[in-house]
């Protein structure tokens, strides 16, 4: 089972590590469209993560989500297994080309996506859910400019 505090531990790793991963990808890249275009949702990523922290923050130890249970028990279901979320390094040697780098991160990205949806559903509170539906947005444009570069 997961805890609240876990779940956006998986959100902030998320978004720690698609930052890490963008700015790992600029040094495996020479066109610098694609390499602004990295850097600027790096930059979206960490603060996403930023967010992401605060909400864990502003959690009471041990004072969970009301339905932090049902939400745990699909989550390893439905949205982890199955999904490419970037929980590891990225291997770039398997992506040898602009276009095989941007069909990955897009994945990476739609992954996210499904991940933001479904904890929004569980989402009781309207101004973080606001702030969320923010982030999805947000990550819809990644998604949006990268397919752009294709």
């Amino acid at each position: 089972m997961f805890t609240a505090h876990e779940i956006l531990d998986i959100a902030i790793q998320l978004e720690n590590n698609g930052e890490k991963t963008y700015l790992d990808a600029i040094t495996h890249t020479s066109k610098t469209e694609l390499k602004d275009l990295l850097n600027w949702i790096a930059q979206e990523e960490r603060n996403h993560a930023r967010w992401f922290s605060n909400l864990k923050n502003k959690l009471i130890k041990g004072e969970d989500h009301h339905l932090m249970a049902e939400m745990s028990r699909a989550l390893v279901e439905d949205i982890i297994q199955g999904q490419a979320f970037s929980l590891e390094e990225m291997d770039f040697s398997a992506l040898n080309t602009p276009e095989k780098m941007i069909r990955t991160f897009v994945g990476f990205e739609e992954d996210t996506v499904a991940f933001y949806e479904f904890l929004r559903s569980f989402i009781d509170d309207p101004i973080i859910e606001e702030q969320l539906e923010q982030i999805i947005a947000e990550e819809h444009k990644h998604i949006a400019q990268f397919l752009k570069l294709l």
